[in-house]
């Protein structure tokens, strides 16, 4: 079914009608389903139900730009109602789908959501009540059965939406809530231009084509997922694969067999202590370092892990540690760091062929220009640049400044080739009790390359010494405590042995809580909580410290 492509068009929509025209029956989004069947749909079929969905909501006579929200785990859905909000002339509002019912009410009401689509998601019944009655509910595919959910059956019984309405591209095409470490999350609008500027600018760096198949892994409600997955597809016309469950994770990316693959460090050390379990570091490495037999072996590691198709690699949402991105480089995975937050659309730094360096993001995209403020706070400028915070035009002064600058709130260094390094957010440093200045990324990286460390946190502000709390793994839970503390012990002294005299930890706190994603300790991304971690255990930091013990049981 054609579209006129005129300039009423935004280019993101007009690269999708390109491919159902010019592909219809090539198979674009591969949904896994929980009897272990695939859905896969075509262009043509994807392109359908969309426009249904586009005709039911210009039916509802919403006012003009509405806001719709989705609120769902990633699926081919996913993608389907995002187009056909846009082509109805409306503004997605993407939410995490992990959010707690009164996280999840805050955002539908400050977005001023006057649709709701909910698909497939772990607890319904959890998140329904903060789902507000006075709007429709539109229920996906794989959303649970409920008597309020206008079922997706239904809507696809309406008429086809036959063009798309027509839209500036300077206009906002979403809002994107800012994950965030810390605080509540910030609504940026991010217009059509913004979006395909950077994801037009992502396919000439991956030299990304229709021929190239991708993993929709982390959460299409993170700017990360949503523009070097969703856009990039969009645009170029890759296959778009999905995961079932976290349990199938590694039988979907078989399934894949990606050529391009996005994760955070978390996604990267998670597969990496899965190879451990089956494998000792120290043979692994002797072995990795024969020619022949670490040609074959590190080959055979990355077939059973389906990631042998991969032509680039990508780490994102949080500072890679160096040590990480030289194993995976080791056993031929070409493993990049990229750099951007929700407020520039992803878009601002990532690693280069031949210009890699351990440690260091890479140099600036292209059309982004960078500086350092006074205080080592990396500002950066492009056409990728938000149009501001929904509803709060104080943070948006605060954010960007005169000259289009977005303070990034990232303390950064740029050496003379133009290359980026990262020491992490600039409200996360901290003094100690002699006023000298920590800086806790660096050193939980080196927690977390140890096997039996989920994560970590590094705090002690005014105190003598800083001391790191640490959520352990399972495998370390079930462990007799006099070996695991000789583990921690071990750790504690190697860790402290590469660092300054007044960085150096004062004692590990191995903690009885599990962080995680239901408790608020870890962002959707899996990126940790500092200021939820930082509430929880303030009143006790000083007595740990001075236990005169280096390793600490919070019992």
């Amino acid at each position: 079914m054609d579209n006129p492509t005129g300039a009423a068009v935004v280019p993101v929509l007009e690269a999708f009608f390109r491919h159902e025209r010019q592909h219809p029956d090539r198979i674009w989004l591969i949904q896994p389903l929980a009897d272990g069947s695939t859905l896969e749909l075509s262009w043509r079929q994807a392109a359908d139900q969309a426009r249904r969905f586009a005709g039911w909501l210009v039916q509802q006579n919403l006012p003009e730009r509405s806001q719709v929200a989705i609120i769902s785990k990633n699926c081919a859905h996913w993608i389907i109602a995002d187009l056909a909000i846009w082509m109805a002339g409306h503004v997605s509002v993407p939410l995490p789908p992990t959010l707690p019912a009164d996280a999840l009410r805050q955002m539908l009401e400050h977005s001023e959501s006057r649709v709701v689509v909910v698909g497939k998601l772990d607890d319904w019944q959890q998140l329904r009540p903060g789902l507000p009655p006075g709007v429709p509910w539109v229920g996906l595919p794989l959303a649970e059965t409920d008597e309020q959910l206008l079922d997706w059956q239904s809507v696809q019984g309406s008429a086809p939406l036959q063009q798309a309405r027509a839209c500036d591209p300077a206009q906002m095409a979403t809002i994107m809530y800012s994950a965030g470490a810390t605080g509540l999350p910030k609504g940026c609008m991010l217009s059509f231009a913004s979006m395909y500027f950077a994801a037009n600018s992502f396919l000439r760096l991956f030299l990304t084509t229709d021929q190239d198949r991708v993993l929709s892994w982390l959460p299409l409600s993170h700017v990360a997922e949503r523009q070097f997955i969703e856009m990039q597809s969009l645009l170029s016309g890759m296959t778009l694969y999905f995961v079932h469950s976290r349990a199938t994770f590694i039988d979907d990316l078989r399934r894949a067999r990606p050529t391009l693959f996005l994760g955070t460090p978390s996604t990267w050390q998670q597969i990496r202590k899965g190879v451990m379990r089956r494998t000792q570091q120290r043979v692994l490495d002797t072995a990795l370092k024969i020619p022949l037999l670490g040609k074959r072996l590190a080959s055979g590691m990355l077939e059973q892990l389906g990631l042998d198709q991969v032509r680039f690699a990508v780490a994102s949402c949080d500072v890679m540690p160096g040590e990480l991105m030289d194993w995976y480089h080791r056993i031929g995975v070409r493993l990049f760091e990229i750099y951007g937050l929700t407020e520039n659309c992803g878009y601002s730094h990532v690693g280069r062929p031949g210009r890699l360096r351990p440690g260091w993001c890479g140099l600036p995209n292209p059309g982004v220009e960078c500086r350092l403020d006074p205080d080592q706070q990396l500002l950066v400028r492009s056409q990728a640049t938000m149009l501001g915070y929904f509803r709060d035009p104080q943070k948006t002064a605060r954010k960007l400044d005169e000259q289009g600058f977005l303070h990034t709130g990232d303390r950064g260094e740029i050496d003379q080739e133009g290359l980026l390094r990262l020491s992490g957010r600039i409200s996360d440093l901290f003094h100690n009790a002699d006023g000298r200045l920590i800086v806790p990324q660096p050193i939980e990286h080196r927690l977390l390359a140890h096997a039996l460390v989920e994560h970590a946190c590094v705090l002690g502000e005014g105190l003598a010494q800083p001391l790191a709390l640490l959520a352990l793994t399972e495998e370390a839970r079930v462990l007799p405590r006099h070996e695991l503390e000789k583990e921690l012990e071990v750790l504690l002294q190697q860790v402290n042995s590469q660092l300054q005299r007044w960085e150096q930890l004062g004692c590990l706190v191995a903690s009885s809580d599990a962080w995680t994603l239901d408790d608020g300790s870890l962002t959707a991304t899996m990126q940790l909580r500092r200021g939820v971690i930082r509430a929880r255990y303030q009143d006790r930091l000083g007595d740990w410290s001075v236990r005169g013990t280096s390793i600490v049981w919070q019992d």
